[in-house]
C-alpha cells in the first residue's frame, strides 16, 4: 500500500544527512526475517532541530507494527508482522538511544550486524579511558604482590556483575525488552526510585569523567607549552632547569612529589644575556593550576553548547591510538630503565614499597571505574551478530582489558628507577614522573589532550541528554538551560584542576560512587529479585550476592577513611 511505503522520517530541506542516519548493508533474502520494530517519534531528534520529524503515516504505521509485536509473547516467532505493514527496505530506521536515527538495511536473524571481533574491540576501546593513567600508583597503594592480585579479583568480579547486568532484560517475564536499556530495567524492579537512581549515579560516572578530564587537559596542556618553551630557549636566550629530584641521561625520571613541598626552590634560571622579565612572565601566566585550567573555558565551553557533537564522535579512533601509544612508550621506557624489584613483603624500606598495605582500597576504588561498562554495555551487545556469542565477547574484552591495565602497571611500577628514586615517587598520572622535555611523553600527552578534547563535548552531551531530558522533556530546551548546565559541570572542573588536580583521588571517588550502583549493588539485587519471584532462591545464592553488595559499600566507604 502506498501508505505503507512512506518514509519514516521526513528529511529537513530535503536533506537526508540531517538525521546523522548510519546506513547498513542490506540483504534482500533476509528482508523476511525482520521482526516487529518500536519508533518511539518524540525522541527522534535531528542533528540541527530539535522538533519531532515523523510524518502521520510514519505515526499511525508505528501503531500497527506495535500492536503486532503486542499480540504474542516476545518469544513466540509464530506471529510475525506481515510484509505489508512493513515499510520498504530502504525507508526503514529504528530509535537510538542517543537521540539519532539509524537507517536499518540489513536483517541477520533479526540481530545486530558487528562480528565478535569487532564487538571485542568495541568493548575493550570503551573501557579503556584515562584510568590506564593511574593504575601504576593504585599498584603502588596497594603493594605489588596485593595489587596485581587485586586487579585479578576486581577484573573477576566486574565480569561478573556486568554478566548479570546482560542477563537481567532476559529475566523479565511477559515483557517486551527489546529496547531497554539497564536504567529501563532498574525502573522496572525498583519504580521511580530505580529511575532517579540510576540517572543520579550515571550523572556521577559522567560528570567524574569530565572532571578528570578537564584535570588531565589542563596538565597536558601546560607541560606541552612548557615543552615549547624550553626549545624556545635559544630565542629568549635563556637555559630553565627544573630542580626536581631525578635520575640523570637521556631518559630521565624525576620525582615531582619530593620537591613539592618547597616550590619556590624547584627552578634555577640561568640567563646568558637580558633580564628576568620574560620568563617571570611566563611562570605567572603558565601555571598548571592557576591559569592554564581557566585556558581551556574559551574553547571547550563553545563546542559544549552545540547542539550536536556528532562531529567530534568521528575522532573517537584516537582513544585506541593513545591507548595503543602509551604502551609502545611503556615498553621502550622499560627497556632503557630496567627492572628494579625488591620483595619487601610488610615492611618499606628507602626505596621500596611493602607488597600488601593497608591502602589498597584507593587502587579497588580505581579499578571499580577502570572496568566499569555496567550502564552501556547492553548497547554494546545488541549490535553483535551473534547473539550467543554475548557472554564469550564480553569476557574476552575483560581479559583484554585487564591484561593491558596488567602491563602497563606492572611494567612502570617494576622498571621505575629504585634506587635512586623510592617508588613512593610514582605519580597519580605517571606521565608526570617524565620531564617536560621528554620527546616520547611530549607526543604522549599531544594524542591524549587532543583525544579528550574530542570527547569531552560527546560526554557533555550524553550529561546533557541525561538530565535535560528527565526534567525537560527535551535535550536542549533552550540556550540559557544549557549554557547553565554547562557552566557548571565547566565550574567544578575548574575548581578541581585549580584546588585538588588528583586524578588518582577524584576517579577512585566516583569509581566507587557509580559503581557502588551499577556494579554491585542493581545487578545483585534485581538477581536475587527475580530468583525470589521464581521460588528459586537458594541461601549460598543469597549469601554471594549479599556479599558482593556489601564489598561495593565498603569499597566506597574506604575511600573517605583511606
Amino acid at each position: 500500500m502506498e501508505e505503507d511505503t512512506k518514509p519514516i522520517l521526513v528529511p529537513v530541506g530535503g536533506d537526508e544527512s540531517n538525521y546523522s542516519i548510519m546506513n547498513i548493508q542490506f540483504n534482500p533474502e533476509d528482508y523476511k526475517c525482520k521482526r516487529p520494530f518500536h519508533v518511539e517519534p518524540t525522541n527522534i531528534v535531528s542533528v540541527n532541530d530539535d522538533m519531532q520529524r515523523v510524518t502521520d503515516e510514519a505515526s499511525a504505521m508505528n501503531k500497527r507494527i506495535h500492536y503486532y509485536s503486542r499480540l504474542t509473547s516476545p518469544a513466540d516467532r509464530a506471529l510475525i508482522a506481515p510484509d505489508h505493514v512493513l515499510p520498504a527496505p530502504d525507508e526503514i530506521y529504528v530509535y537510538s538511544p542517543l537521540g539519532t536515527a539509524f537507517k536499518v538495511d540489513s536483517c541477520t536473524d533479526g540481530y545486530g550486524k558487528n562480528s565478535s571481533l569487532v564487538t571485542i574491540f568495541m568493548i575493550w576501546n570503551t573501557m579503556m579511558g584515562t584510568s590506564i593513567l593511574s593504575i601504576p600508583w593504585g599498584i603502588k597503594q596497594a603493594g605489588f604482590t596485593s595489587g596485581i592480585i587485586l586487579i585479578l579479583l576486581m577484573g573477576i568480579l566486574t565480569l561478573y556483575c556486568c554478566y548479570r547486568v546482560v542477563k537481567s532484560r532476559q529475566m523479565i517475564p511477559l515483557t517486551d525488552t527489546l529496547n531497554w536499556e539497564f536504567p529501563d530495567v532498574c525502573k522496572y524492579y525498583f519504580g521511580s526510585f530505580g529511575q532517579w537512581s540510576s540517572l543520579l549515579f550515571s550523572m556521577v560516572s559522567l560528570v567524574g569523567a569530565m572532571i578528570v578530564y578537564w584535570v588531565l587537559m589542563s596538565n597536558f596542556l601546560f607541560n606541552t607549552g612548557k615543552f615549547i618553551y624550553i626549545f624556545a630557549d635559544f630565542v629568549h636566550d635563556i637555559n630553565v632547569t627544573d630542580i626536581v629530584p631525578g635520575t640523570n641521561g637521556s631518559n630521565k625520571v624525576i620525582c615531582p612529589s619530593a620537591s613539592s613541598e618547597h616550590p619556590s626552590q624547584n627552578r634555577s634560571v640561568m640567563f646568558s644575556s637580558g633580564n628576568r622579565t620574560g620568563f617571570e612572565l611566563f611562570e605567572e601566566w603558565w601555571d598548571k593550576s592557576k591559569t592554564v585550567p581557566f585556558y581551556l573555558i574559551a574553547v571547550l565551553l563553545p563546542l559544549l553548547n552545540l547542539k550536536s557533537p556528532s562531529f567530534f564522535a568521528k575522532f573517537n579512533v584516537l582513544g585506541t591510538v593513545s591507548v595503543v601509544y602509551l604502551v609502545f612508550l611503556v615498553t621502550v621506557k622499560a627497556a632503557h630503565l630496567g627492572i628494579h624489584l625488591e620483595f619487601s613483603w610488610f615492611t618499606e624500606n628507602e626505596f621500596f614499597v611493602p607488597e600488601f598495605r593497608i591502602l589498597f582500597p584507593q587502587l579497588t576504588g580505581v579499578l571499580t571505574l577502570a572496568f566499569f561498562i555496567h550502564n552501556c554495555v547492553i548497547t554494546l551487545l545488541q549490535n553483535n551478530r551473534n547473539q550467543e556469542n554475548n557472554v564469550r565477547d564480553l569476557s574476552i574484552a575483560y581479559f583484554l582489558v585487564g591484561l593491558t591495565y596488567l602491563y602497563v602497571g606492572v611494567i612502570i611500577f617494576a622498571s621505575f628507577p629504585s634506587p635512586p628514586l623510592s617508588k613512593e615517587c610514582i605519580e597519580q598520572n605517571f606521565l608526570d614522573n617524565f620531564p617536560s622535555d621528554d620527546i616520547m611523553s611530549f607526543v604522549a600527552r599531544i594524542f591524549l589532550l587532543f583525544q579528550m578534547m574530542t570527547v569531552y563535548p560527546l560526554l557533555g552531551y550524553l550529561a546533557r541528554v541525561q538530565l535535560l531530558r528527565q526534567f525537560f522533556g527535551n535535550a536542549y530546551p533552550s540556550l540559557f538551560h544549557v549554557l547553565i548546565l554547562n557552566l557548571t559541570i565547566v565550574g567544578a572542573g575548574v575548581a578541581m584542576a585549580r584546588f585538588y588536580p588528583n586524578i588518582g583521588g577524584i576517579i577512585r571517588y566516583s569509581g566507587a560512587t557509580c559503581g557502588l550502583a551499577f556494579v554491585f549493588v542493581y545487578p545483585s539485587l534485581i538477581y536475587m529479585i527475580t530468583l525470589h519471584r521464581a521460588g528459586q532462591l537458594t541461601w549460598p545464592t543469597r549469601i554471594i550476592h549479599i556479599f558482593i553488595i556489601f564489598l561495593g559499600l565498603a569499597n566506597l566507604i574506604a575511600q573517605f577513611l583511606l
